[in-house]
């Protein structure tokens, strides 16, 4: 969906919608698997990616960042 030729597989804009998505499944296995300590850290280093991501959008291509963060419902409408 957010890819801009078929090939697209490492712009930011995709990059954040795959770490987007594998976030929330992670999210979802952490609510029944509450001592699984070794994937929360993998949550926290891809939060801390797509965070990366999100910056470099924000500095280069404030547009997309913008209309990614439409999309993808993130940060609860608020836009630095």
């Amino acid at each position: 969906k957010f890819k801009i030729k078929e090939s697209d597989t490492g712009s930011s804009v995709v990059q954040v919608a795959l770490l987007t998505e594998r976030i929330n499944r992670l999210s979802q296995h952490l609510e029944s698997h509450k001592k699984d300590h070794h994937s929360r850290r993998g949550l926290i280093q891809m939060v801390n990616k797509r965070r990366k991501h999100l910056k470099y959008l924000f500095k280069y291509d404030n547009k997309n960042y913008l209309k990614l963060l439409k999309e993808l419902k993130l940060r609860g409408g608020f836009v630095k």
